[in-house]
């Protein structure tokens, strides 16, 4: 089989209204998770917030733990994981059991978080934050290629500690570094196996912080990464105008609740007012319209920027359920092989 020269993922939509029927929405992410892993898609991604208030979302860990089971084709990204918040062993330990359970199809998503609920929750001091996300992944990255560690951090010790069970992939399972600040990238290049873009900022912020990525790898001696994935808010309909008109009020409503959160306060300056309308929002920004234009739009990330695996968010809050699933289908079957077929 030729080997695919764009990946396309699907970020399942975590936040749901405070009065929704949960149990209904898990079974139609089940759903969609089989439908997803039908059509030859390649990743499925659970982002992690804690005390959603005044929304509900299911943690990352069980959720990528039961949806290995219904997508048993496809890789699995927790992306991310707020890594300040939590201890180096016991994630460590988590993700090589979750790699051996999924037969190898982990990949580890990592960053800061932004949001002072999560950080006083698990005691840590916001000015913390990047020291301990330092120390926390190089302990990780410790334990999953040495027989035992000892080391020392601010909120941890390891004495000649390992992890009990055997990573699957060599030497482990991918890690991506979500950034979006300038010192955030050069983290990201320093740390990670690659940068993982986010999907609130546009072009221009990328195409310049692209240039930070590069120079940061070239001082470390590091090559520019095999795989170069984006997380964006993506839909796709026949014709433009029905694109807009189904997706743009579930999109606008997932970006007010990112303001709510402090979101833009942890983006890259000239990309912070997410409070504008649709229109101003999605400019330069969101992949939604017919299928030549999604189509396009995917290639110019990959011409630009090198991005090679794209994960799309396509639900919004409170997306129906036909409405996500049509997407899935036409992306798959109409733009997908006009991606594939464009690449270099």
């Amino acid at each position: 089989m030729t080997e695919k020269k764009m990946q396309f993922g699907v970020m399942q939509r975590g936040v749901f209204e405070r009065n929704d029927d949960m149990p209904a929405r898990f079974e139609e992410l089940m759903a969609q998770a089989r439908v997803l892993n039908k059509l030859g898609y390649d990743s499925i991604t659970k982002g992690s917030h804690f005390s959603s208030y005044p929304h509900r979302e299911m943690t990352q860990i069980p959720y990528l733990c039961r949806v290995m089971a219904e997508a048993p084709d496809m890789r699995l990204n927790a992306g991310i994981v707020l890594l300040t918040l939590h201890n180096p062993l016991e994630v460590a330990e988590t993700f090589a059991t979750m790699d051996l359970m999924s037969g190898g199809r982990m990949i580890f998503g990592c960053a800061l978080g932004y949001r002072d609920v999560e950080y006083k929750a698990f005691g840590v001091q916001k000015g913390q934050g990047v020291k301990g996300f330092e120390q926390n992944l190089e302990a990780i990255k410790r334990l999953w290629t040495e027989e035992s560690v000892t080391m020392k951090g601010d909120r941890f010790e390891l004495d000649n500690a390992g992890i009990s069970t055997p990573l699957q992939q060599d030497p482990h399972p991918p890690v991506w570094i979500g950034a979006n600040a300038d010192n955030a990238i050069r983290r990201a290049a320093r740390l990670g196996d690659c940068w993982y873009l986010n999907p609130h900022q546009k072009m221009e912020t990328f195409r310049r912080q692209m240039d930070i990525y590069k120079e940061e790898l070239d001082r470390v001696g590091k090559p520019f990464p095999t795989e170069l994935p984006m997380r964006r808010e993506v839909f796709c309909a026949r014709t433009h105008d029905e694109a807009v008109r189904v997706a743009g009020p579930y999109i606008k409503s997932m970006y007010d609740v990112y303001a709510e959160w402090g979101q833009d306060k942890a983006m890259a300056a000239g990309d912070r007012d997410i409070t504008q309308d649709y229109e101003e929002l999605a400019r330069d920004r969101f992949i939604v319209g017919d299928p030549d234009e999604v189509a396009e739009e995917m290639l110019r990330y990959n011409e630009v920027l090198g991005v090679n695996h794209i994960i799309m968010s396509v639900q919004g809050i409170g997306m129906p359920q036909g409405q996500v699933l049509d997407s899935f289908h036409l992306l798959a079957e109409e733009v997908f092989p006009k991606v594939q077929k464009g690449m270099p």
